[in-house]
């Protein structure tokens, strides 16, 4: 199956609501998320910067993903969401070989 990095932010009113009750949000939401779409949570973990949590997920396909972040984002919790497909470097190195046949036809527009 793909893996997804997916990255969130929460909202101010957010944390106020985690720090009356401090617990494992990623964790807890991200494993039920994940095994609904029929994959599985590879790891999630906080992070400071732009984000302030992440999860690796290994879920069937891009509709998969997309409804657990359409779900997410649409509980309110979140200022910002950002989904990345994740590339195997066998993936990545096929990708290239396969980057050659398209740029002998490939012309930017000028």
């Amino acid at each position: 199956m793909p893996l997804y990095m997916y990255q969130a932010a929460y909202t101010p009113e957010s944390w106020a609501a985690q720090l009356k009750n401090p617990q494992n949000r990623v964790e807890a939401v991200g494993r039920a998320a994940c095994e609904v779409v029929g994959g599985k949570l590879v790891g999630s973990w906080y992070c400071f910067g732009e984000y302030d949590l992440v999860i690796i997920a290994d879920v069937p396909d891009n509709e998969s993903m997309s409804a657990i972040a359409l779900a997410i984002a649409a509980g309110g919790a979140l200022k910002a969401g950002k989904t990345t497909a994740l590339m195997t470097g066998t993936e990545t190195v096929n990708a290239m070989k396969k980057a050659e046949a398209v740029a002998k036809v490939y012309r930017p527009a000028r």
